[in-house]
């Protein structure tokens, strides 16, 4: 699934949606037990490793920091060891970028905050930089040094690598809503190239890209930054990430808050599907929006949110059988593929709304594609020289290892679309056909579904966005269930994630956990 930009530059979490075309969340972790049905929930549960640090541990848990400057003023860089492989710890290392700021004061340090804005594939580095280091409360950024840890195969943590960027243009412009048996075989080697280049950049890292061993790594760079505890903000994929810390050391966990939380519990199947039906429900509140405005190009007033969403259907019809300019440099024109991702881009942060009536006007109307490919090229991190982030590979590896594939072949998709398109109308045949992708992922998963309860942790906070697309309500309130110790805060709004996104009662009651150790009060709404 997908993490991404919000409107402070950096969408918190994203989760990418299936690893391919269309990104969004979708991961659990390794863990022991049998598997589970694809579409019920687990009851395996994660366990906790023992408390005691293993000999062959020792020398990355003695490691020591040597801080440089990034180049980018008030922080600071280090790169620390993990193993590659955890049950073989001499057997070779990966490398892991790490970046601080320190706490400004005044007050007591309350000691490291790590954050992760999710993905999986998404840049904590990056994201302290452009965003937590400088954009998180003042009272937050004075108590605590700010931390984040690129994970194991993103960004500068030995990223995984697969498709150059001309080869990458081609794979997201890949039809992802076949209309015949020549199509389908199309996107099906579509997938097929893309697994294999992965697997040939990088054979070795590809079977230790998993949530359980990030989780892992993130305890090293706690124990190495000298912090007993670990305290961590994760959204999205990130909430999982911190949920798997917890549940592997329930007598570390510090002030944990998961914003815009996963269910670990869910197989790829069930997990992709209710995913579907998050990005109806936040088209459903784009729509009621959009034919109140003035310049909405899908109806106007007294216009139904079914209409609206027939309307941008035969839209998207339009554009597979005849693509618009773009005015692209690389000559991309605007289809389907491209065109779909766009709008799921906006349907992240209500504040992208009218760019996205703008750019929908702008294609409709004037057959101009431009405005669309641009949200569609933020959502794949693709820069104007026409160069990609390891975004989309990095998800693809974690997802595609921390769980089996939602399904096997393209007829096992097709038996699958009526659930998908009831579960939307708009997107649904786009994003079960999306949901193959891992089918031909050239590692087999390690993980399966499972329950975390982190029975032992300190108050854990998990935040839920009822209208959140990409990380629907109820995974929050799954998560909340499992956790032994945890607190449901509840934002009653759209858009992906709550933390900073303009709500004065989520933001007080995150705050003062963070600077006071006191949770919100069970059942605790905002709006």
């Amino acid at each position: 699934m997908h993490t991404r930009r919000s409107s402070r530059s950096l969408r918190t979490g994203g989760i990418l949606l299936t690893a391919a075309l269309l990104v969004s969340a979708c991961s659990a972790s390794a863990s022991t037990g049998p598997s589970t049905s694809a579409t019920a929930a687990a009851e395996v549960t994660l366990a906790a490793l023992p408390e005691a640090t293993p000999a062959a541990l020792a020398p990355y848990y003695g490691q020591t920091a040597r801080w440089r400057s990034c180049g980018v003023p008030g922080f600071q860089c280090a790169t620390l060891k993990a193993p590659l492989d955890y049950a073989k710890p001499g057997a070779g290392d990966v490398r892991l970028a790490v970046s601080r700021k320190k706490a400004t004061g005044p007050g007591k340090r309350l000691g490291s905050l790590f954050v992760n804005p999710g993905g999986p594939g998404g840049s904590a580095v990056g994201y302290l930089q452009a965003y937590a280091g400088i954009g998180y409360p003042a009272a937050v950024r004075a108590r605590y040094d700010m931390v984040a840890v690129d994970p194991r195969g993103i960004a500068r943590s030995e990223p995984v690598e697969c498709l150059d960027g001309r080869k990458m243009d081609t794979y997201t412009q890949t039809d992802t809503t076949p209309d015949d048996a020549h199509e389908t075989t199309e996107l099906v080697d579509a997938y097929k190239e893309f697994a294999e280049a992965c697997g040939a950049h990088s054979p070795g890292l590809l079977r230790h890209v998993s949530t359980v061993e990030t989780a892992r790594d993130m305890d090293i760079v706690r124990a190495v930054l000298g912090d007993r505890k670990l305290n961590y903000v994760g959204a999205s994929y990130g909430t999982f990430l911190g949920a798997t810390y917890a549940g592997l050391f329930p007598g570390r966990v510090g002030r944990l808050v998961l914003d815009g939380a996963m269910d670990p519990s869910l197989p790829a199947r069930r997990m992709n599907l209710d995913q579907t039906a998050g990005f109806e429900t936040a088209f459903q509140s784009f729509a009621k929006d959009c034919v109140q405005q003035p310049d909405c190009p899908l109806g106007g007033k007294g216009t139904s949110t079914a209409e609206v969403g027939r309307h941008l259907k035969a839209f998207f019809r339009k554009l597979d059988a005849h693509p618009i300019p773009t005015g692209d440099a690389d000559g991309r024109r605007l289809g389907e593929a491209l065109a779909t991702t766009g709008v799921i881009a906006a349907m992240y942060d209500e504040s992208s709304w009218a760019q996205l009536r703008e750019a929908l006007t702008s294609a409709m109307k004037d057959k101009d594609g431009a405005g669309l490919l641009m949200l569609s090229d933020s959502y794949y991190e693709r820069d104007a020289g026409g160069r990609y982030s390891n975004l989309m590979p990095a998800n693809a590896a974690v997802n595609c290892l921390d769980l089996p594939p939602a399904y096997g072949s393209p007829e096992e998709v097709e038996r699958a679309l009526p659930s998908f398109e009831k579960a939307s109308p708009v997107f649904g045949e786009g994003l079960a056909w999306a949901s193959l992708s891992c089918a031909y992922w050239p590692v087999r998963a390690t993980g399966e579904p499972h329950r975390i309860e982190a029975r032992g942790a300190a108050p854990i906070v998990v935040v839920g966005t009822t209208r959140d697309p990409a990380t629907p309500y109820r995974w929050a309130r799954a998560l909340a269930a499992q956790l032994a110790s945890a607190r449901l805060l509840t934002y009653e709004g759209d858009g992906h994630t709550a933390y900073g996104r303009g709500s004065t009662c989520i933001d007080s009651a995150i705050d003062t956990y963070l600077l006071r150790g006191t949770p919100p009060a069970e059942g605790k709404r905002c709006s």
